[in-house]
């Protein structure tokens, strides 16, 4: 497991991660960014992503976590 700080290289990826932090920056977390240039979520979650100020973690495709994730759906 590796946790990252840089802007993923999927844009799915890039999406999922911003979209996630958006909700958090909505539900009353505060920006990590010092200045701001919108107030809206979704702009400011992006920003914090590509400066890498989020750290995330994405597991590798084939892992055990999500053979049993799978596994457990079915």
């Amino acid at each position: 497991m590796t946790v990252q700080t840089k802007a993923p290289e999927s844009q799915f990826a890039y999406v999922v991660l911003a979209a996630r932090r958006a909700r958090q920056i909505m539900a009353g977390a505060p920006p990590l960014v010092e200045n701001l240039r919108t107030l809206k979520a979704t702009r400011i979650a992006c920003e914090e992503v590509t400066s890498g100020l989020i750290e995330y973690d994405f597991t590798e495709p084939g892992s055990d976590e999500e053979k049993e994730s799978v596994k457990r759906r079915r």
